[in-house]
């Protein structure tokens, strides 16, 4: 079992940075590919990025990739997405999950709201 704990979202101005973080429990994290994922208002949820075990393999969504970077630190049981250049679409929920795979996360948390302003 995993549970997950986001933290560090707020309100940022367009082209602002912030960094969320993710703490774990549980013994296996270390195992687990751990992925961001967000849902915007009226939207549905959607794959933010992932990055594989060990950290050495990261994949991102085409509408993040160079303005966002995901990493993990296994000492500490973190995840962690630094968030730069934020547009107003950036907005949202983000959720942490866990799980074998991108396409199979079993555990997730309870999100942390992201809101940008113009």
């Amino acid at each position: 079992q995993v549970q997950l704990v986001e933290s560090g979202g707020g309100l940022v101005q367009a082209g602002g940075s912030l960094r969320l973080s993710c703490a774990a429990s549980g013994r296996t994290f270390s195992s687990y590919a751990m992925g961001w994922f967000r849902q915007a208002p009226g939207k549905e949820r959607e794959f933010v990025a992932v990055i594989n075990w060990s950290g050495g393999v990261t994949n991102y969504a085409d509408s993040v990739k160079g303005r966002f970077t995901i990493s993990r630190d296994n000492a500490k049981n973190t995840v962690y997405l630094q968030m730069n250049s934020l547009k107003p679409e950036d907005t949202a929920v983000y959720y942490c999950a866990a799980g074998p795979s991108r396409l199979n996360m079993a555990y997730w948390g309870k999100g942390t709201l992201v809101t940008v302003s113009s």
